[in-house]
């Protein structure tokens, strides 16, 4: 070996449950080998491999857990896990923070179908098909909300704090998909929101709206909301019936 070539070192690695969907299929719920040079972060070898640092909630290094600096230099047996018991050993550290009390998405481009659904249920989410990652890493840090993307990348940007790759590509699984993976189910307000626009909805008198909205509509029925942002109005039409199953089935 000439002795100016890079020593190249190997660790083992091991992910568990849904961090294997970011595997290729020969590497998931098995541990495999990985190789570098010098002493990278466990960080950055990480999401070299293909995982953001977002779904991550712990790494066990030999058995021992360490946050997201420790350096490696060879010989390591790594495990990473999304989700960790808390009761189940002491000294663990979660590196993934708790998520708000209230919680608030942020929508990429790629995801523009599910932010109407999400509002429709009543969440907060914002979404501009204009918005780039950076907009949307900034937006997400100052604001707390969790960014929901089919876009990894974004989820390896460092300041990311909650984060979540949409495993579906159908906006109908995509919704069921969020509200199973951040138990969102006890928190669903239906009609409460804009899904235009994210804003509020308000009662509002039908006679204050009289010119606003077709006469045979204004006949047939009598509830009215209009959304305190950019005004449109909603009512509970024939379609609400279709809307409330789909809501229950979730």
């Amino acid at each position: 070996m000439n002795s100016h070539e890079p020593l190249i070192h190997r660790a083992k690695f091991r992910f568990f449950a849904e961090l294997n969907d970011f595997l290729p299929k020969e590497s998931r719920d098995r541990a495999f080998d990985y190789h570098f040079q010098g002493r990278p972060s466990i960080k950055d070898t990480i999401q070299a491999i293909g995982v953001p640092h977002a779904e991550v909630d712990v790494i066990l290094v030999d058995n021992r857990s360490v946050d997201f600096n420790f350096l490696l230099t060879g010989g390591e047996s790594v495990c990473v896990y999304s989700e960790y018991d808390k009761s189940q050993k002491t000294g663990i550290i979660h590196l993934r923070p708790e998520l708000p009390k209230e919680k608030k998405f942020i929508v990429d481009v790629n995801l523009g179908k599910l932010a109407p659904k999400l509002r429709l249920l009543g969440f907060d989410t914002l979404f501009e098909n204009n918005y780039d990652d950076h907009e949307i890493v900034k937006i997400a840090r100052w604001n707390n909300r969790i960014i929901l993307t089919r876009d990894i990348g974004i989820l390896k940007y460092n300041a990311v704090k909650y984060g979540y790759w949409v495993r579906n590509t159908q906006p109908s699984e995509q919704v069921a998909e969020v509200v199973r993976k951040f138990n969102l189910t006890p928190e669903i307000n239906p009609f409460s929101r804009c899904t235009i626009c994210n804003g509020i909805l308000v009662p509002v008198d039908k006679n204050q709206i009289a010119d606003k909205i077709p006469p045979q509509t204004y006949q047939q029925y009598d509830e009215y909301t209009q959304c305190r942002n950019c005004g449109k109005i909603f009512w509970k039409g024939s379609h609400v019936k279709k809307i409330e199953a789909w809501i229950k089935q979730l």
